[in-house]
């Protein structure tokens, strides 16, 4: 089964990836690693169950994991609404980073504040094709790097892109794999980055192979294009880049 395959390397790539994270930390250039496909295994498991066999050949591509959001649940672009009104997510035990920083705490499902990008691309995509059935059949998304990494007392989150260094350098490459391993299982044809570092790791993971490759603005409420005209232009930019309902 195509769920069966992503499951595999999702493992492989969670398993790939947690040494790396440790180890940019004893180099210096994060403080904390966490990796929600460790300790919000289960959810994200479920993600991929529900998902990832309804014949969607569209991926939205993201950059690593939100704090409110994939960082807690384990789900790309998640927010605690839609994993429970709209995924059907619930009751699924997350655990705890192996080192905590103390104003980033995890919660799991139950976490008290909605991720915004979450929320802005869940309600687009539900606006767009209507139930989560009609969603999975035509696009899936996944994220980059499933790392999430802070530096300083706030827990300022780092983005993968901020790094440089043999070992980010590692890390991204086995991101860049799972990519491809993701778009060859489910013979994806167009995949879109959900910002412009989405696209250009996207670029590079897929140049052998025969997908279109384009992105779209990032739905962060920090970016001005995703507030610009009270968000409107931000979902006809993405609109535009989506597939049409393949049940319309």
């Amino acid at each position: 089964m195509i769920t069966d395959k992503l499951i595999t390397a999702a493992e492989k790539l969670r398993d790939g990836v947690d040494p790396l994270g440790d180890m940019l930390v004893k180099q210096g250039l994060v403080d904390y690693s966490y990796n929600p496909l460790v300790y919000a295994w289960e959810p994200h498991k479920a993600f991929i169950e529900l998902g990832g066999g309804k014949g969607a050949n569209t991926l939205l591509l993201g950059m690593n994991p939100g704090p409110h959001g994939m960082g807690q649940m384990g789900i790309p672009f998640s927010a605690t609404s839609v994993v429970r009104d709209l995924l059907g997510i619930k009751g699924l035990e997350v655990n705890q980073p192996k080192k905590i920083h103390p104003k980033r705490p995890i919660s799991g499902l139950d976490w008290h504040k909605e991720e915004v990008s979450g929320t802005r691309i869940w309600n687009l995509l539900e606006e767009y094709y209507g139930d989560i059935d009609e969603i999975f059949s035509n696009v899936f998304i996944v994220n980059h790097c499933p790392l999430m990494l802070f530096n300083g007392d706030r827990g300022t989150n780092i983005t993968p892109d901020r790094i440089s260094g043999k070992t980010v350098n590692k890390l991204l490459e086995i991101c860049d794999e799972h990519l491809l391993q993701v778009v060859e299982i489910m013979d994806i044809k167009r995949v879109v980055g959900v910002g412009k570092y989405a696209e250009k790791r996207a670029l590079k993971a897929l140049k052998h192979l025969d997908v279109e490759i384009t992105s779209c603005w990032h739905p962060s409420p920090a970016s001005p294009l995703a507030n610009r005209n009270k968000g409107n232009d931000w979902k006809e930019n993405i609109k535009n880049v989506l597939p049409k309902n393949k049940d319309s």
